[in-house]
């Protein structure tokens, strides 16, 4: 748009002298039409319509403070956990009177540090990150701006608020009931230190140790996307020491070692159980019908809005760090070895 166009934008003076009434009316009826009669309401917002006004949220946020928008910063668009979970923050952004702004961090700290910095140069009032690639240290470092809540990740920080499931004890739960069906060599393909990944090998680990199992830890670097999964699946097949289970790092890589298995021409679960993580959606479809470990995706976000606004509106400082109990969902793809 050319400066001549921009020029030629109605101005709330131009809808002052269209609706004949003063320049401080027209701003009262932006900013809070319940506080203005209904005629007078009515005949300023005809005549910014007619003129095709629109308010200057920049020049109302420099007043109030304020913009009312939360950022929402998600490590990868591709996967379905974070379309949920934002479905969620905007849901409850929505209802508070908030709007959320998304942007994508590309699985790359140093692209999500950028989407974070224009997030600042915008004004958002506070900061949601899903998956965050980040280094907690230099998470905090934005915090000291702005209300941030982090999903799907556990911190001790005193400034950081953060929410998700318990990881541990979902990935206690998938061990739990691999060797409740007979199984002892049990894979895991882990995520590396992305997202949950580090408490769910953990969990893996902790839970592999308590049945007597150590001897059969084994751990494949992986990651959370299916050519993660497919690339993790393959190496252990081509190994020549193929165990009877494998727990992957989510649903998506689930997905993708399902394929690798398929391409063997191995059957799942008849010769390979195979546990996901998350309960997409799409686990549950006929064909995929994925024993995973569940998680409360849309009320994470809600939950995650919920911290923000805490901070914002009541004043809250002191950290705050929500954790809750994961449920196991099992479907078709487990079986005795």
């Amino acid at each position: 748009m050319s400066r001549e166009k921009l020029s030629k934008q109605p101005t709330i003076l131009d809808v002052a002298a269209r609706a004949g009434v003063s320049k401080s009316l027209v701003s009262l009826v932006m900013r809070d039409p319940d506080r203005v009669g209904e005629s007078s309401r009515a005949t300023v917002l005809a005549a910014a319509v007619e003129l095709g006004y629109r308010p200057n949220a920049v020049a109302r946020s420099l007043v109030q403070r304020r913009t009312n928008v939360i950022g929402v910063i998600v490590a990868d668009l591709h996967n379905p956990f974070f379309a949920d979970v934002a479905d969620g923050i905007e849901d409850a952004a929505f209802q508070s009177g908030y709007r959320a702004m998304l942007s994508s961090g590309f699985l790359d700290p140093k692209r999500e540090r950028g989407a974070i910095e224009t997030m600042l140069e915008l004004r958002v009032d506070g900061l949601v990150m899903l998956g965050s690639m980040m280094q907690v240290a230099k998470i905090e470092r934005f915090a000291a701006s702005l209300p941030v809540t982090v999903v799907g990740r556990h911190t001790r920080s005193t400034v950081v608020d953060s929410i998700g499931v318990d990881n541990s004890a979902g990935a206690q739960e998938a061990v739990d009931h691999l060797v409740a069906l007979g199984h002892t060599r049990i894979a895991h393909i882990h995520a590396g230190t992305a997202g949950g990944s580090p408490r769910r090998r953990r969990g893996y680990e902790k839970a592999m140790r308590r049945h007597g199992l150590e001897d059969h830890i084994r751990l494949v670097k992986g990651a959370f996307t299916e050519a993660g999964g497919t690339t993790a699946m393959n190496e252990i097949l081509e190994s020549g020491d193929v165990p009877t289970a494998v727990f992957a790092p989510n649903d998506v890589a689930a997905i993708g070692a399902m394929e690798a298995i398929d391409a063997a021409g191995l059957a799942i679960p008849g010769d390979i159980s195979l546990v996901g993580y998350d309960n997409l959606a799409l686990a549950a479809l006929r064909r995929i019908d994925l024993t995973t470990v569940g998680q409360p995706r849309v009320d994470l976000g809600r939950k995650a809005v919920g911290l923000v606004l805490e901070r914002l509106d009541e004043g809250r400082e002191r950290a705050r760090h929500v954790v809750i109990p994961p449920h196991l969902v099992v479907r078709s793809t487990t079986g005795p070895p």
